[in-house]
């Protein structure tokens, strides 16, 4: 029998000011994911960095769908993925390792937005992954990098090996047969890049249906100049255009978010 989950208990009273406004951003972030079609059921994840020595990170509850996302409703947890305050939901420490293992070892690296889309596990699993066919992907593509399936994610040996994968630089990362990633100092950007990357394997994915052999390939040189234009770019955009006015969408169709 279907049940009704009960509105999460505000906890804005309980929390600095700071860490309200990352909950509003992360619970806004769950609830465009949903909105564009990119959630899994309840799974994959999408986290933010608390601020303190505490090292104290923001999750979604593992039992809600992202629709249902509010920012009193997200757990806060440490790096093993554990609740350090009293949750009414139930929270998934193997579906941390991943993110986990970002944050730790990136101090730039304060939200983190893993994806399991249809475009971008097909991409992930096609051997020359990203392709620069459009402008989308011309922009992402050197912020891309690749780590190599291992299975399900609870390994926390594969913690090491995804952060030397991703390097000290790289904001975006394609897991090969598995999904997408992205992290950014602030989830509007790596809400936004994660938007051009999942826009670009979707593009990738239609173009190539027609078949490779009809792909117009930009020329030579443009690749590499779309890919400066966007390192810069992208971050603008994330923090100072797109997310402010994704936060006015979303006002607009459910301000419930922010609850």
């Amino acid at each position: 029998m279907a049940t009704q989950m009960k509105s999460a208990p505000s906890v804005k009273d309980q929390v600095t000011p700071e860490e309200w406004a990352l909950r509003v951003d992360l619970a806004a972030a769950y609830r465009l994911v949903a909105h564009h079609g990119w959630d899994d059921l309840i799974f994959t994840h999408l986290s933010v960095r608390v601020p303190g020595p505490e090292h104290h990170f923001l999750i979604n509850p593992y039992n809600l769908m992202f629709e249902e996302i509010t920012a009193s409703s997200l757990v806060k947890i440490d790096v093993e993925g554990h609740p350090v305050i009293e949750t009414p939901y139930l929270t998934n420490p193997a579906g941390f390792t991943i993110h986990s293992a970002i944050h730790m070892a990136r101090d730039d690296a304060h939200a983190v937005i893993h994806l399991h889309t249809p475009h971008g596990q097909a991409v992930s699993a096609q051997a020359e992954g990203l392709m620069p066919l459009t402008q989308t992907a011309m922009l992402i593509r050197d912020e891309l990098t690749y780590h190599h399936y291992e299975g399900v994610a609870t390994d926390l040996d594969e913690r090491e090996r995804l952060v030397e994968d991703l390097g000290p630089t790289k904001t975006a990362m394609i897991l090969r047969n598995h999904g997408t990633l992205t992290v950014g100092e602030t989830v509007g950007e790596a809400f936004i890049k994660m938007y051009f990357l999942e826009r670009a394997c979707e593009a990738q994915c239609l173009a190539l249906s027609g078949g490779a052999e009809l792909i117009n390939h930009p020329p030579q040189g443009t690749p590499e100049k779309a890919a400066g234009q966007g390192r810069n770019g992208l971050k603008v955009v994330g923090n100072m255009l797109a997310w402010p006015a994704l936060l006015r969408k979303l006002d607009r169709i459910d301000p419930s978010f922010r609850d």
